[in-house]
């Protein structure tokens, strides 16, 4: 049997940014005109007015300060408080395609490899922007990769499901190397005309390079163990299942966008993803004194605290639990890799590390490592 490594990784951003300040400014010109055309039904209490929101408001919730999207003047229109992301003919890339093969160039180039030295590719992410053909071999196409190529939907851990995917198939021998890409155009599901959840999401996409780990000369991450787990739970939702381009090309009903009972999905997620890495930790005799890093899924700082503490039994010190939340805000999938992107080239040989997403599903994915 084989071993794998992770000896690339790539991230594409958006130009465009959405500050906190900015869309508060949005939202509250959105609640003002809601509360306004409603305003005899809000007095009859047929109809719950709208609240504003606040900078202070999201921070404290979140953590997040900003968020990258593909396009910014459909979400701060008050009018639309939705993306415009017109639809392309069928002979132009998609938009998860274009995302991914920016992210996947800039893996390949950190590993020094070519599409001749890829095998597979799995674009692994919560929505995808049409059923079929897969969007993976759309990008296996445009990359001029030869193999084969496929999608995958675990929500918010598709991204540490799909490592393990790739890892399973290298260990086999049925491939020498995948591209595990995940791009995320959150913005085009995110309902962002509710304040519980209007600052929530951002647009990312993310690529990581897995590779044999034989005669590997640059920098890499030995893939140690991965673990995967899933608990059924509708506590997170979007019913809709695909990007939805435009208000007027859906029925408006509030369970075809982002939905979750944050309230159950902190008392939920939280010990089951605790649970879950330090069961992996033990299994695989790594100690919480051992564990240089973690990088978590990107979805809330309140929730990678707790899992951070407990994890190591302790707070954890700066820089051992790296958090990207503030700029990108949660980018589902994508998160945890953005963080290992951004917070892994310090480590040294011999270094442990572990990367863990979760999400709707319940799912939770983690991945040790080791610096080589």
């Amino acid at each position: 049997m084989f071993s794998a490594a992770i000896t690339g990784t790539g991230v594409f951003t958006p130009e465009h940014t959405i500050t906190n300040d900015e869309l508060v400014v949005a939202f509250n010109a959105h609640a003002d005109l809601f509360n306004a055309e409603n305003a005899d039904a809000i007095a009859a209490g047929t109809v719950t007015a709208k609240p504003h929101s606040s900078s202070e408001f999201i921070l404290a919730a979140s953590g997040i300060e900003r968020r990258y999207v593909l396009d910014k003047s459909g979400v701060l229109d008050p009018t639309r408080m939705c993306p415009n992301l017109p639809s392309r003919n069928d002979d132009e890339p998609s938009l998860m395609a274009e995302m991914a093969v920016d992210a996947a160039l800039q893996a390949m180039a950190q590993a020094g490899r070519g599409a001749d030295d890829i095998d597979a590719v799995i674009c692994a992410a919560s929505n995808h922007e049409r059923a079929y053909p897969a969007i993976a071999v759309e990008i296996q196409d445009m990359l001029e990769i030869n193999g084969f190529a496929f999608d995958m939907n675990v929500a918010c851990s598709s991204a540490t499901f799909g490592i393990q995917t790739a890892c399973d198939m290298i260990k086999s021998g049925s491939i020498k190397s995948a591209l595990v890409v995940c791009p995320e155009i959150c913005s085009a599901h995110l309902e962002w005309r509710d304040r519980d959840c209007h600052f929530i999401f951002g647009d990312v996409a993310t690529a990581v390079l897995v590779e044999r780990d034989e005669d590997l000369q640059g920098p890499h991450f030995k893939v140690k163990s991965t673990r995967l787990a899933t608990q059924f739970s509708n506590n997170i939702r979007n019913n809709n299942g695909f990007l939805r381009r435009t208000r007027d090309q859906m029925e408006d009903r509030r369970d075809m966008q982002f939905m979750q009972n944050g309230r159950k999905v902190f008392k939920e997620v939280l010990p089951l993803v605790s649970k879950h890495i330090a069961d992996h930790m033990s299994d695989e005799d790594v100690q919480a004194s051992e564990l240089k890093r973690m990088w978590l899924h990107q979805a809330n700082k309140t929730m990678n605290d707790y899992i951070g503490k407990k994890v190591l039994g302790r707070v954890p010190e700066e820089g051992e639990q790296p958090n990207i939340l503030q700029d990108y805000a949660n980018t589902s999938s994508a998160g945890s890799i953005i963080a290992f992107s951004q917070y892994s080239a310090d480590l040294e040989s011999g270094d442990v590390g572990l990367i863990c997403s979760f999400g709707a599903g319940y799912s939770v994915g983690s991945v040790l490592v080791e610096r080589a």
